[in-house]
């Protein structure tokens, strides 16, 4: 894939500022659109800074109005961590409703709005940040109810877009990443001392080479940072 549009969102985040460079550095690449809540610029003539609610359809729809191109790669780089239960004496309507508003509903309302302006005559991909901890089979500790539970749904709204995509267009890839243990503002709460951890820099260009190599065959599934399989 050749002079490519790409869209990010969640680019002031750690990861997803570290996406923006990384695609940035690519001959590749023609067009980053890196979307945010926040107003943040750029020096890299690559990259268009603008900023989005990703839960206002107006603000989203607004987005994809003023863009005036088709898109080749949309990667959703959003998510939320705070105060994870560890027993179900901690569980409260809020606390669910946080996590799926900051890990769920942002791609499906994304998706939504953008899905609609990917090309649909050649490979396209679309991608979200999912974890590891969403999977039910992975699942040995128990534990983070809200959190697991927003990105366990994550995944069952990508694998429905993977169905959708493929009447559309069936060189559509829809798939989730799980970027590994990034040092970053979310995980600094729940860092250990004996535990190392990835940089931003490395976790994006560990998924630029995993997003590169997904095919057909690979849609509807979650993949970690080393392009390994995460069941659902």
């Amino acid at each position: 894939m050749s002079n490519l549009n790409i869209a990010i969102f969640g680019s002031s985040g750690a990861i997803g500022r570290s996406l923006c460079l990384e695609y940035a550095k690519s001959k590749n690449t023609n067009k980053i659109f890196a979307f945010s809540r926040d107003n943040v610029t750029s020096n890299d003539m690559k990259i268009i800074n603008r900023q989005v609610n990703y839960l206002d359809e107006n603000s989203l729809k607004q987005a994809t109005e003023i863009l005036n191109v088709k898109l080749d790669l949309i990667i959703i780089a959003t998510g939320a961590l705070k105060n994870p239960e560890k027993s179900i004496k901690d569980l409260s309507i809020e606390k669910f409703m946080k996590m799926f508003e900051a890990n769920t509903l942002p791609t499906a309302l994304i998706s939504k709005y953008f899905l609609p302006i990917l090309y649909k005559d050649r490979i396209t991909k679309f991608t979200a940040l999912s974890a590891r901890v969403g999977s039910i089979e992975d699942n040995h500790l128990g534990g983070w109810y809200s959190y697991r539970a927003s990105k366990t749904a994550l995944n069952m709204v990508l694998k429905n877009l993977s169905i959708e995509q493929q009447r559309i267009n069936p060189n559509s890839i829809v798939f989730g990443l799980h970027p590994g243990t990034v040092n970053s503002p979310l995980s600094k709460p729940f860092q250990r001392k004996n535990m190392e951890y990835f940089s931003p820099e490395f976790s994006a260009e560990k998924l630029k080479e995993v997003i590169s190599l997904k095919t057909i065959k690979d849609n509807g599934k979650i993949f970690a940072w080393d392009n390994s399989e995460i069941k659902p």
